[in-house]
């Protein structure tokens, strides 16, 4: 041992005791304040609330609350408004707000958050009374706005599992009553505001003045809680009407009516009675329905629709729809031929580039219009044409296969840009039918709690990147916020452009989805930078019993996710 002290270039000194704790922010600042002090107040000395309003932060890479009290130095990341962990927290905090408001102002009303609607908010309908007048929702919005300016705490606190079933057995909400049976925790974290009580499965804002960005808007049958978007997180976009995602979204929820199921805990009951058989069955029959009805409105017009394209967001099930959609086409004597967008890629070195200088492939100028027009024309006119093949190692074209079609076929296209009126502008729009498929709505935990129709096609591709293409949870969930990014850009604004919709949501999937997809989010490390996503995911799934995909038919759209599809290699 060398006892030479100038030898060591670290020196180590006694120190008495700290009391206080630092906070370093990601500029280099640091602040410094008794243990214990509120991790708001420290954000509050070191930003402030100007501007776009910070929510919530990463505590040593931990997603907490701003009530959260810091004990020891931290590095701390603030997390705004227009970060996606931000805007869930403001939201939930809304539903929240609105929720205790109802109570207040008209304490017989049970309000219900049912869907989102693209411009930004929450569907809402309201039972034990009539729907709210337009005058009543101008009282609830003036209360709220009353609450916002009290600032009143938001409180949590954990509570003994058998208190919580007392409370909302007195509040009357039986679905979280029956919810509770399955928790294994022998507690529940409980949110309180001007003296109610409720259940959110994550954060919440530190008290109401954070909430100042909100509208109700009358939308029949029921109302629309208005909030900001991510990416306007302190104005609230123009409203618009979406006839046909309205629509769909009604009719999933009668599906769920006539299914009896209507919130996860009745789902979780169908399981441990043994009705999930009879439930699959019929969920997966109203699929089917529905596709031989959009089948019989193309067959109806084959004199003029000559080309169906059908688009959707990643793990919408595009690809098993577009194939039990060929079948039922044959059944009315229509053939389908499948005609793959990716071989009309433009060569590499023409491919646009994004804001970060990678290539974009999911550009509409990704694809060579020119050419897809003319190869389209020519195959509607019976002509015999060379299709492109392009070589993805390469990045360029070569040959593909002849073919000539007949006049009973139809042309079947897939791909996100199948709803942009630009990309086939040589044809009519006769000639054109166009469907919209997503998974469009989901069980809501209860009637205060909604499940994100986009963590479930999370969880689905979660799944289908295992088991078809290697991925873990954690690579796919680095490549989740790019998708969404291309989603908004180049199918969101185009829906309401589709002829029909189809919603592949099934009724019963995240009891499957379930088993299957926990393994691989508890595979993530606790320093993976996406472990926040991993434990909101998590979060949610507890909620839900599991059920195994034995029961599952073979040609079921989740199949395409789970594995054991007979339509896998099928092609018509």
């Amino acid at each position: 041992m060398n006892e030479n002290p100038e030898e060591h270039t670290t020196w180590v000194w006694r120190s008495d005791p700290r009391e206080t704790a630092q906070v370093r922010f990601p500029d280099g600042r640091a602040f410094e304040a008794p243990a214990g002090t509120p991790l708001e107040t420290y954000v509050q000395a070191a930003v402030g609330q100007r501007g776009v309003p910070i929510i919530a932060a990463l505590v040593d890479g931990k997603l907490r609350e701003l009530t959260y009290p810091i004990e020891r130095d931290v590095s701390v990341t603030p997390l705004y408004l227009a970060d996606s962990d931000g805007v869930r927290i403001y939201r939930r905090s809304l539903s929240f707000l609105l929720v205790a408001a109802v109570r207040e102002l008209f304490p017989d009303a049970q309000i219900f958050v049912d869907y989102t609607l693209p411009f930004g908010g929450y569907f809402c309908q309201v039972r034990g009374r009539d729907s709210f007048t337009s005058e009543e929702l101008a009282r609830l919005k003036a209360h709220m706005q009353d609450i916002v300016e009290q600032d009143d705490l938001i409180k949590r606190e954990f509570v003994p599992l058998e208190k919580a079933v007392e409370t909302f057995q007195e509040q009357g909400e039986m679905e979280k009553v029956r919810l509770l049976r399955h928790r294994q925790k022998d507690y529940l974290a409980l949110y309180s505001l001007r003296g109610m009580r409720d259940y959110f499965y994550g954060y919440m804002v530190p008290s109401t003045g954070y909430l100042r960005y909100f509208d109700l808007l009358l939308w029949s049958p029921g109302f629309v809680l208005q909030y900001p978007r991510r990416h306007w997180p302190t104005d609230l976009r123009p409203v618009r009407d979406y006839p046909q995602l309205t629509a769909i979204f009604r009719e999933y929820g009668e599906w769920l009516h006539l299914l009896g199921v209507e919130s996860v805990s009745e789902l979780n009951e169908a399981i441990a009675s043994n009705r999930i058989r009879e439930l699959i069955l019929v969920a997966e029959a109203l699929h089917e329905q529905r596709i031989a009805q959009i089948a019989e409105q193309i067959a109806r017009r084959r004199e003029d629709v000559r080309v169906v394209f059908i688009a959707g967001p990643s793990a919408a099930g595009k690809t098993t729809f577009a194939k039990r959609l060929s079948i039922q086409l044959l059944a009315h004597g229509v053939q389908p031929f499948p005609l793959a967008l990716d071989n009309f890629f433009v060569e590499r070195d023409k491919t646009p580039r994004d804001e970060t200088g990678e290539y974009d492939f999911e550009s509409l100028e990704a694809l060579d219009l020119a050419l897809f027009n003319q190869k389209l024309v020519a195959l509607l006119q019976g002509d015999e044409v060379q299709l492109p093949s392009f070589n993805f190692l390469t990045g360029r074209r070569e040959a593909g296969d002849v073919v000539q079609l007949g006049p009973n076929h139809v042309v079947l296209v897939e791909g996100i840009h199948g709803l942009n009126p630009k990309l086939a502008s040589s044809l009519p729009e006769t000639s054109i039918f166009r469907i919209y498929v997503s998974a469009l709505t989901q069980l809501n935990i209860d009637r205060h709690n909604r499940v994100p129709t986009t963590d479930t096609r999370l969880l689905r591709r979660i799944v289908r990147d295992a088991t078809y293409r290697g991925y873990t949870a954690e690579e796919t969930l680095d490549r989740w916020e790019s998708v969404r990014r291309g989603e908004k850009r180049h199918i969101f604004p185009y829906q309401e452009n589709a002829d029909v919709m189809f919603n592949s949501a099934l009724a019963y999937e995240l009891a499957v989805l379930k088993p299957l997809a926990e393994p691989l989010l508890l595979q993530v490390k606790p320093s993976s930078p996406r472990r926040v996503e991993v434990k909101r995911l998590l979060a949610f799934l507890q909620w839900f019993e599991a059920c195994g995909p034995d029961l599952i038919p073979d040609n079921s759209l989740l199949r395409e996710f789970v594995g054991g599809s007979i339509l896998r290699n099928y092609s018509p």
